[in-house]
């Protein structure tokens, strides 16, 4: 079993990221925060296998806590999530090998990064 952190300010949006996620992945633990620093309290606290992170927060942005995650686990699958589709947006994300999923987040979306995670996790605990 999994535990995915969902890092997003929009309680909201943390509800629809948990739902898709429970459709594809019911056994998947998921744990929540509000934004960088909080997240970074959970993933010193707790092992946390994949994160979806929102990239418009308060404070530091999605793609800086993204940034601060790949150097603390490098192989950590990383799902940078926003409506900010932008070139420079997508170009950042994949820099950090972090990937990009577009909002509203819906459970198609979302299944391609699951997929890949699930497998690199079997692969990584095998």
């Amino acid at each position: 079993m999994a535990t995915v952190l969902i890092v997003d300010d929009s309680k909201l949006a943390r509800i629809v990221a948990t739902k898709a996620l429970t459709a594809l992945q019911p056994d998947w633990e998921r744990v929540e925060a509000g934004n960088a620093d909080e997240a970074l309290a959970v993933v010193g606290e707790r092992q946390i296998d994949l994160v979806l992170i929102d990239f418009n927060m308060p404070g530091r942005d999605g793609l800086d806590l993204a940034a601060e995650l790949r150097s603390r686990h490098p192989d950590m699958p990383i799902a940078l999530i926003t409506a900010n589709v932008q070139d420079e947006v997508i170009a950042r994300a994949r820099a950090i090998n972090a990937t990009f999923v577009g909002k509203p987040l819906t459970e198609d979306a979302l299944r391609a990064f699951v997929s890949g995670a699930a497998l690199r996790l079997r692969k990584a605990q095998a």
